[in-house]
């Protein structure tokens, strides 16, 4: 069976993507859960939290041959805003509003200037 082979371009959005998922549900996947004591859902969050670390640090390692620290951060940042929009609508039911789609807009045309490169 042969190995999958993911282009060295594409591997770190997909690992960034997966780590962004633990991330936010480690850091808001609580606050369905107030009735829970703080220590334990701080404990639950690190255990996620370890598993976003072990698809994160390897994003940015192998995206470094293909990235600059500056496109790393900033496609970290998208991908956790369009994660977290679809985590707070679909997990907390939450509803997003035209000040997020604004705010989110600005955020994109900022990471379209950081690839653009130099005018």
């Amino acid at each position: 069976m042969p190995a999958l082979s993911i282009p060295a371009w594409l591997l770190p959005i997909v690992l960034l993507i997966c780590s962004n998922v633990f991330m936010t549900f480690a850091w808001y996947g609580h606050l369905r859960f107030t009735d829970k004591p703080l220590w334990m859902v701080i404990i639950a969050s690190w255990m996620i939290a370890f598993f976003e670390y072990c698809l994160a640090v390897p994003a940015n390692r192998f995206g470094s041959t293909v990235y600059n620290a500056a496109e790393l951060k900033t496609m970290q940042e998208v991908i956790t805003l369009v994660v977290f929009a679809g985590f707070s609508t679909l997990y907390l039911g939450e509803a997003l509003t035209i000040n997020h789609a604004l705010g989110f807009a600005f955020i994109a045309l900022g990471a379209f200037f950081i690839f653009k490169g130099p005018f």
